[in-house]
């Protein structure tokens, strides 16, 4: 065992004199630690270390005479008498136990704004890249034709597309119906009931029947492409295909991509017709409208330009929604943990994006006279 270890106590009425001596080794640490805790319970305003006649001095031991002189927060504290060749060490071990400051609010929210500008640019870059990616591959496929993958993309279309009609249906029938209940409800107050078929129509062709299939399209269809290269991605596949010489934007993405293009426009129809069709149910059960007089009413209060103003958009929305979920499938790194953020990431950048993009459309069709 390396030397003794100790600790000499003379307490005065209102100070405690300590000398130190011995080994404060690692050997010894034990003893220390039951030392120092005794000098903490006893009752002194002030604390004066001697530590000259210490004679092997280690890191435990520095760790244990920077807490000694720290002290418990209640008392003053003075050391005196340490060894020159001991004080290096002495110091290192009292600098690395400081108390790192609490990082000024101000400060960090700035930080926090600034990555969040940061993260906002790569995205932007990130999406930007993509696009160009893309239009390169649709080019080179347009300019040969036989590149294109019919089974991939017949694959694909038959996921975002056809088996989808239920849902997408349902519940744009059922949104349909509510707008038409809510109208009645509030219209039957001013003997205006008639117009709520103006509302509906108005409404699903121009705006809510497109934008909620393209949402309900972000969390079916975008969520499971995220998902799909993200783990392709995991397991290395994508990296697979590059070397056997196979692009993945056109083998993955392209045919992905494409399919929501001509999927989402067919489901936004279908949703559309599913609400109109909602609305009319419930006119006829809730508010006594007879069928026909719905009808002639619906011919009156739309035109065809609402039903072009929706339709448009929804190529738009498609082609967002696909660049944002085959994204962020890329970005997913090796754990488990990665592909859930990433995948839930997709599904809000992608909504955020449709409803920003309906904004700007809307806009842009008010301005021209549509």
């Amino acid at each position: 065992m390396a030397g003794d270890c100790l600790i000499e106590i003379e307490q005065g009425p209102d100070r405690i004199a300590l000398t130190g001596s011995g080994a404060w080794v690692a050997d010894n640490a034990r003893r220390l630690e039951v030392l120092i805790d005794r000098i903490f319970s006893l009752d002194a305003r002030r604390i004066e270390i001697d530590a000259g006649d210490i004679s092997q001095f280690d890191t435990f031991g520095a760790v244990a005479l920077d807490r000694l002189a720290r002290g418990d927060g209640r008392r003053e504290v003075v050391l005196t008498g340490l060894s020159g060749r001991y004080a290096g060490l002495y110091e290192k071990v009292r600098e690395a136990g400081k108390e790192t400051p609490p990082l000024d609010k101000r400060s960090s929210a700035l930080a926090d704004l600034g990555a969040a500008l940061k993260n906002f640019g790569a995205d932007a870059l990130r999406y930007l890249h993509m696009i160009g990616a893309f239009a390169m591959c649709l080019a080179s496929v347009v300019a040969r034709p036989r590149r294109l993958r019919l089974p991939s993309l017949a694959n694909q279309i038959d996921r975002v597309g056809w088996k989808s009609i239920p849902i997408v249906t349902l519940i744009t029938l059922l949104i349909g119906g509510i707008i038409a209940q809510q109208g009645i409800f509030h219209f039957r107050r001013f003997g205006a009931e008639d117009y709520v078929v103006d509302l509906v129509g108005i409404l699903i062709l121009r705006e809510i029947g497109v934008l909620l299939v393209a949402i309900m399209v972000a969390g079916r269809s975008g969520s499971s492409y995220t998902a799909e290269l993200g783990s392709m991605k995991m397991r290395e596949e994508i990296d697979a295909l590059r070397t056997m010489g196979r692009d993945p934007m056109e083998v993955l993405i392209l045919p992905r991509v494409l399919a929501l293009v001509v999927g989402l426009p067919a489901l936004a129809f279908l949703g559309s017709m599913a609400a109109l069709v909602g609305g009319g149910l419930v006119a006829w059960i809730y508010g006594g409208m007879d069928p026909g007089i719905y009808v002639a009413r619906l011919r009156e209060a739309v035109s065809m330009t609402d039903f072009e103003v929706g339709m448009i958009k929804s190529p738009f929305m498609a082609l967002v929604i696909g660049i944002v979920a085959c994204t962020e499938g890329l970005k997913v790194q090796g754990s488990s943990e990665s592909l859930g953020l990433q995948t839930t990431t997709s599904v809000v950048k992608s909504i955020f994006m449709v409803i920003v993009l309906d904004g700007f459309f809307a806009i842009f069709f008010s301005s021209i006279g549509m």
